[in-house]
C-alpha cells in the first residue's frame, strides 16, 4: 500500500493563556511512501517523527494536509478503519492475558461482515506466531517472556489482523543491544516476507539505516533530507544531518576556502613592526617639555595611533584543493569543515598535523584519538586498518585526506556548499526553522523563516561541464505489487 502525505501539518494550542504561542510538532511534512518499503522516521527527541506516526494511524488528526494510502483520503476516517497495525514504544500487552489470547484480541473486536469464526481467528493466531517464531510460547503469559519476545507478540497482534500499512513506534529502545541487533533483523525478515508498507520511527540512526529501505531525517518539526540511508550518509545536506549520522560522529573544524583550496584553522594578519630609533639627543628631546600650541589644521590624533600595516597572513592548514571534491567552485569564505572517522589516512607527510592523544585497538580496525586547536570537537576520531595505524608514535600524527569523505557547510546557516541539490536523492527542503520546546513529540514553536541563501549558481569548470551529473531522482513514481504469503 502507497502512503502519501501532503503538507502535513500538526499544531497543538498553547497551555499557557498569557505566552499563546502554539506547539508545532510536524510542519508542512510533504512525503510518498512507495508500497512495499520500509521506511525509517529518524531525529532527535521533540523532533516530531511519533506525531507523524500517530496522525498516519489515525491517533491523532492532522492540523492541516491530507494522508493517502493508495488513492484513497484517509485522513478524515476513524483508527480502527484504516487498516493498521501499530507496535507501541513499550509492547502494551495484556498481562492478565495468554500469548494466544493477546495476538488473537484484535481479531475478536471485529463486527459485521468482518466477524471471524474462532476456527479462522485461532489459524490467523498461529500463522502470525509462526511467522515471528513465538507459536512454542502461545500458552505463555507476558510475565513469563522476555523482553524480545514481548517485542513479537506486540508484532504478531499487530500483524494478524494483514494491516495494509505496519506502524513501529521505537519498538527496540527497551532492549538490550545483544537483542535489539537480533530484534532488528527480524524486523527486517518480517517485513519482507508480508511486503507490507512500513513505517519505523527511531532515534537510534544506526538501526534506521541497518533496515530501513529509505530514511527521512527530522529536526523540530521540520523534514530535513530523504533519501537511502548510504546516499544520506555520503551526501548530506546541512551540518545536522551530517553530525546525526555515523558512528562515531563526524569530526568537524573550523576552515575556511581561498583561491579554490580548503584551509583548515583561521587565516590571521601578520603586521609590520614598527621601526625605533632612539639616541641620547632624540631621548632628551623627547623627555623635554614640548609647547603646546593650538593649530586647527592638525592632523587628527587616530592617525598618530593607526595599527600597523599588515604585511601578509598566516595561513591555516592547506588539505585539499575543491578540484579534487568533485565540487563546483566556492567563494572564497569561511567554512565549516565536516570530516568522516575513516576518511583520515595516516601518512608521513599528511598536510593535516593532529596532537596524538591514544590509539584504541579495537580488532579489525583501529581509532586514532587525538585533538587539533581549529577542531570544534573535543576529540578527534580517526577510524584506519591496523597496518595504517602502525607507524602512529609520538606526541603527533599526520594525515592525508579522502576527497569525497569531506564536506563542506556554510558557517553561516551550516548548508552544504559545493554540490547542487538536484543531483540527490530529494531537493533540499526550503530553509525553515522551528524553535522547539516541550513535552515528547509535541515542540513548542515560534515558527521563523531564514533567507533563503543565493540562487546565483557559477558554472562549473570547463574541464567538469561534460560530466555533470542529472541525478534528479522521483522517489515514489514506480509501485510495487506487495507479496503477501500465508493463507487463512
Amino acid at each position: 500500500m502507497k502512503v502519501v502525505l501532503q503538507n502535513l501539518t500538526k499544531i497543538f494550542p498553547s497551555r499557557s493563556k498569557k505566552a499563546g504561542e502554539e506547539v508545532v510538532a510536524v510542519n508542512d511534512f510533504t512525503f510518498e511512501i512507495p508500497d512495499g518499503k520500509l521506511i525509517g522516521l529518524l531525529g532527535p527527541s521533540g523532533c516530531g517523527k511519533s506525531t507523524t506516526l500517530y496522525m498516519i494511524s489515525g491517533l491523532q488528526k492532522p492540523s492541516g494536509g491530507q494522508i493517502f494510502f493508495g488513492d484513497d483520503d484517509v485522513t478524515e476516517l476513524s483508527a480502527e478503519n484504516r487498516g493498521v497495525g501499530l507496535v507501541f514504544q513499550n509492547y502494551a500487552l495484556y498481562p492478565h492475558m495468554t500469548v494466544k489470547q493477546n495476538i488473537m484480541f484484535p481479531l475478536q473486536n471485529l463486527k459485521g461482515e468482518d466477524k471471524l469464526t474462532k476456527e479462522v481467528m485461532l489459524d490467523r493466531a498461529y500463522q502470525a506466531a509462526k511467522l515471528v517464531q513465538i507459536d512454542e510460547l502461545m500458552e505463555r503469559k507476558p510475565s513469563e517472556l522476555s523482553g524480545g519476545q514481548q517485542q513479537r507478540v506486540a508484532i504478531a497482534r499487530a500483524l494478524v489482523k494483514m494491516p495494509k500499512v505496519l506502524l513501529l513506534d521505537e519498538p527496540l529502545s527497551n532492549l538490550d543491544a545483544r537483542l535489539r541487533l537480533q530484534t532488528r533483523e527480524e524486523i527486517r525478515r518480517i517485513q519482507k516476507e508480508t511486503g507490507i508498507t512500513t513505517i519505523f520511527v527511531t532515534h537510534d540512526q544506526e538501526e534506521a539505516m541497518s533496515i530501513s529501505d529509505m530514511i527521512v531525517v527530522m529536526k523540530l518539526g521540520v523534514v530535513q533530507q530523504i533519501g537511502a540511508p548510504q546516499n544520506v550518509y555520503d551526501n548530506p545536506t546541512n551540518l545536522f544531518v551530517a553530525k546525526f549520522l555515523g558512528t562515531p560522529p563526524i569530526n568537524v573544524f573550523k576552515g575556511y576556502v581561498e583561491d579554490g583550496k580548503l584551509y583548515i584553522g583561521e587565516k590571521t594578519p601578520i603586521y609590520a613592526e614598527p621601526a625605533v630609533e632612539a639616541d641620547t639627543e632624540s631621548l632628551a628631546e623627547v623627555n623635554a617639555e614640548p609647547a603646546v600650541e593650538a593649530d586647527a589644521d592638525a592632523e587628527p590624533l587616530a592617525e598618530v595611533n593607526a595599527e600597523p600595516a599588515i604585511t601578509g597572513y598566516q595561513h591555516g592548514e592547506y588539505v585539499l584543493d575543491i578540484a579534487d571534491m568533485d565540487l563546483d567552485p566556492i567563494e572564497d569564505q569561511a567554512v565549516i569543515i565536516g570530516i568522516r572517522p575513516e576518511g583520515f589516512v595516516p601518512c608521513a607527510d599528511g598536510p593535516l598535523t593532529c596532537d596524538l592523544s591514544s590509539v584504541e585497538v579495537m580488532g579489525r580496525d583501529v581509532s586514532i584519538v587525538s585533538t587539533h586547536k581549529a577542531s570544534l570537537n573535543p576529540m578527534i576520531r580517526s577510524i584506519v586498518d591496523t597496518d595504517a595505524a602502525k607507524g602512529t608514535k609520538g606526541n603527533t600524527v599526520r594525515f592525508a585526506l579522502k576527497p569525497h569523505k569531506v564536506f563542506i557547510f556554510s558557517a553561516e546557516d551550516e548548508t552544504r556548499l559545493g554540490k547542487d541539490p538536484s543531483t540527490w536523492d530529494l531537493p533540499a527542503p526550503t530553509p525553515a526553522v522551528v524553535a522547539v520546546e516541550g513535552e515528547g513529540e509535541a515542540s513548542t514553536t515560534k515558527s521563523t523563516k531564514k533567507d533563503s541563501t543565493s540562487n546565483k549558481k557559477k558554472k562549473r569548470r570547463k574541464n567538469q561541464a561534460s560530466g555533470k551529473k542529472k541525478n534528479n531522482k522521483k522517489i515514489g513514481s514506480k509501485k510495487k505489487k506487495s507479496k503477501k504469503k500465508g493463507s487463512r
